[in-house]
């Protein structure tokens, strides 16, 4: 979709934690569709361009998560806000059971309230993220430059941290870059970045986690019950691929798909690919209606 359906899908639900925006297209199953952080982010700019062929099969629903400009802003931080946003937001709706595609942070969500609410999801589909590091260094490369801009952005810094996030730095253009540099720097988005991404946020939230007495996200993969698509970029330099061994291995129901030359953004630099294995992974019969 062009930015000319940006006002015509873009949506509002009013909820007593503000006001939640959603851009909404198609008919048919309900689709929600969470997005990844980062600067500049918003669910319209991570999946505009997979919504012509995903609506075709279903009612997509891009919620745009507090804490990144679009919706309401949040003093939490925004990986909390999130998965409460994701329950007022379905809740508003009057839907209690959906597919489910969610980007890097959105499939971390996606996963973690699947641990939490077996019967959320019917399907679902993360690209990138989800697991740990098992070979590479943590944090990889992309978290590391995330984690610069977060704390000194500069236009220069914001290009380093585009470029990582691709295999093909062609993807990055001009309008991209301005585009995602307005955002990010819009004093309550830096704040909310700030809260999860500044060195020091992520110092405290590493020194909490060895502390915790909680069993870490992914060791609780294994509860995920519901069918899941693992969809990754080989190139992938914010979330190495081999982050996806853990979940493969432990989520029952679980099938993983690597496309080549393709980086973080696997929706955009593998578009038509990852929406053949989308489309083909949701619409696939259940078990029960092929016996």
């Amino acid at each position: 979709m062009t930015e000319a359906n940006y006002e015509n899908t873009l949506r509002d639900l009013h909820t007593d934690q503000g006001v939640l925006r959603y851009h909404e297209t198609g008919d048919g199953p309900p689709l929600l569709l969470l997005h990844g952080s980062g600067p500049g982010v918003t669910g319209w700019r991570n999946y505009r361009d997979n919504l012509d062929a995903l609506s075709r099969h279903f009612r997509c629903l891009v919620l745009e998560f507090p804490g990144f400009g679009v919706s309401d802003p949040t003093d939490e931080h925004p990986m909390l806000a999130a998965p409460k946003a994701v329950r007022h937001f379905l809740t508003g709706l009057g839907l209690d059971r959906v597919d489910v595609v969610g980007n890097s942070m959105g499939g971390i969500v996606a996963a973690n309230l699947a641990v939490a609410t077996p019967d959320l999801f019917r399907r679902i589909v993360t690209i990138g993220g989800v697991g740990r590091n098992i070979f590479s260094p943590a944090p990889g490369e992309g978290i590391n430059l995330l984690m610069d801009f977060t704390d000194n952005p500069s236009r220069e810094s914001l290009l380093r941290w585009l470029h990582s996030m691709v295999y093909d730095p062609k993807v990055v253009t001009e309008e991209m870059i301005e585009q995602r540099w307005t955002q990010a720097t819009d004093p309550e988005t830096l704040a909310a970045a700030r809260r999860m991404y500044s060195r020091k946020a992520m110092e405290a939230a590493m020194a909490a986690a060895a502390k915790s007495d909680q069993p870490p996200a992914w060791a609780m993969l294994h509860k995920i019950t519901s069918p899941m698509l693992i969809t990754w970029g080989r190139d992938d330099r914010v979330s190495p691929v081999d982050m996806a061994l853990l979940p493969m291995r432990t989520i029952p129901n679980v099938e993983v798909h690597v496309f080549p030359n393709c980086g973080h953004w696997v929706m955009i630099e593998q578009k038509h690919a990852w929406e053949s294995a989308v489309v083909a992974f949701l619409t696939r019969p259940d078990r029960d209606d092929t016996a």
